[in-house]
């Protein structure tokens, strides 16, 4: 993984690293370790098949939950320094990284720092004529001693209470020793002189353990809370442009040249709200469409009153002059308007449906006379089923123009209902001249368009077929994918020279309401 200018976030992440032991002289090293045993460090490493996750110090940290810890000379330990420092020369703390939310620990800092800094406070501070500063840890070990010492090493159980004066002889002297032990860190600091020089500053060693205490406190909570800030500070800030874009503002973006994961989460971020607008206005043209489209659907049913009455009187002058032929087609005529109309709806019963395109091919069959034929078979339970109106006649319309009209001799439209797995299929087949496979291939690559991105697939002549009446086998596709979603719609079959199936898929739909399916 490479970062904002092209160098590896490894990289960036073991320079901000080296900044600390640059700034702060008295860090030896510094290693971060992620709970499944990865590390980085900018100093430090470790030996082959080590499961930095069984260390001593890692279970320490993570027992501590959060909580800064000195863990005293690293002795015995898998990692080791680029920088040549003696085991006795650092002393380590740790702190475990850990989540706000699970409490689950995941990672954990390992801090190695020099102990010339404690040596460097500790060395000034004189008790008496001879009397010294020691530091001695939570087991006992002697953390610092000057040169020289009194006594070689000091038994943790001369220390009972938190702080106190005991005594004891080392090299047939008498030795008073003066101790406090830090809460924070669970070190002890021990003033020690001969008890012949302890009435000589016994108020001055006060001070100096106590400011030597606060010092110690005050490095270490400083170094730990600079790291946690550093690591929580941005999570944060994406914390709560998620928080805006949740009450509704979308227009807030994460800015921010980060390379490691915060900034592939601020990235991502700024993609979905992106994602969003557009899908939001892609819902909001689709809507106003459907508006404009029930909008010219109204115009269109002007005064049908007056359509019928005409017909009808051509009807029935037609009759009484005896032109039979002439009064059935205006009669199918008629009802083909009529049940087109619907009285403006868009959802009618599959009877109705089936009887508008038994006119229209009844007055097809009158002007083809013996080249059209057509049969119909469908179960008269489904006649009380709602389709939505008009899915027939532009496909028997482009089965006549497109099909049986291109071929030699007569030629027979068959149509099909059934229901099967909960659908509706409505089939129309016929024996015409059928299409190329170029032509097929353009015809359901737009027909996978049409009512998808706010495209309402306008009907290509030359493409489709359709006769001029408004209607085509691409704004049916269109309606039913805007009103019912995939996978429903048209499916077409076809080889050049054997004719075309096409196969309406259509939700059980038992009222006029096009959301009522059936499960």
């Amino acid at each position: 993984m490479t970062g904002v200018n092209g160098e590896p976030v490894e990289y960036n992440i073991r320079k901000f690293l080296q900044g600390f032991t640059t700034l702060s002289s008295e860090i030896a090293g510094i290693m971060l370790v992620n709970r499944d045993g990865d590390y980085i460090s900018n100093e430090m490493y470790t030996r082959p098949d080590t499961e930095l996750t069984e260390e001593a110090w890692y279970k320490a940290a993570a027992a501590n939950k959060g909580i800064f810890k000195i863990i005293g000379h690293p002795y015995g330990r898998a990692v080791k320094s680029h920088a040549d420092y003696k085991e006795s020369e650092v002393v380590s703390a740790v702190r475990a990284i850990v989540d706000p939310d699970t409490q689950i620990v995941q990672g954990v800092v390992l801090v190695d720092m020099k102990l010339r800094a404690i040596a460097e406070t500790a060395r000034d501070v004189t008790l008496g004529k001879t009397g010294y500063l020691t530091v001695v840890d939570s087991s006992g070990e002697i953390v610092y001693t000057p040169q020289h010492p009194f006594m070689q090493s000091i038994q943790a159980d001369l220390f009972t209470d938190s702080s106190g004066i005991t005594s004891v002889e080392a090299d047939k002297r008498e030795i008073q020793l003066i101790y406090r032990t830090s809460s924070f860190t669970g070190w002890t600091t021990v003033g020690v002189f001969p008890m012949d020089e302890s009435a000589y500053g016994v108020r001055e060693i006060t001070f100096n353990v106590v400011t030597f205490v606060f010092v110690v406190c005050m490095l270490g909570m400083t170094a730990s809370f600079y790291l946690a800030y550093s690591i929580s500070r941005p999570i944060g800030q994406l914390a709560s442009f998620m928080s805006k874009a949740q009450s509704g503002d979308l227009t807030i973006r994460y800015w921010g040249n980060r390379s490691d994961e915060i900034g592939m989460l601020g990235r991502s971020f700024n993609t979905m709200l992106v994602q969003i607008s557009r899908l939001l206005s892609l819902t909001e043209l689709q809507a106003r469409q459907k508006r404009e489209a029930e909008l010219r659907s109204l115009q269109a049913h002007i005064k049908p009153h007056f359509l019928y009455n005409t017909l009808d009187t051509i009807h029935w002058m037609a009759r009484s002059k005896g032109a039979e032929d002439i009064a059935g087609v205006v009669q199918s005529l008629s009802r083909l308007f009529r049940l087109g109309l619907s009285k403006g709806s868009d959802i009618i019963p599959l009877s109705d449906e089936l009887e508008h395109i038994v006119s229209y091919l009844q007055i097809q069959h009158t002007r083809y006379s013996s080249k059209l034929s057509y049969s119909i078979s469908a179960d008269p339970r489904l006649g009380e089923l709602y389709v939505l109106k008009l899915l027939l006649q532009p496909i028997v319309e482009n089965a006549i123009y497109h099909g049986i009209k291109e071929r030699r001799g007569p030629g027979r439209i068959t149509i099909t209902v059934e229901e099967r797995q909960g659908d509706l299929y409505m089939t129309v087949t016929d024996d015409g001249a059928g299409m190329a496979a170029e032509r097929l291939a353009l015809l359901n690559k737009r027909l996978e368009s049409a009512g998808v991105d706010g495209e309402t697939a306008e009907a290509d002549q030359g493409a489709v077929g359709s006769s001029g009446s408004g209607y085509g086998i691409l704004n049916v596709q269109a309606r039913i994918r805007l009103t019912y979603g995939e996978p429903y719609g048209l499916v077409i079959e076809s080889t050049a020279g054997s004719g075309t199936v096409v196969t309406v898929r259509h939700p059980v739909v038992r009222s006029s309401s096009p959301a009522d399916y059936a499960d």
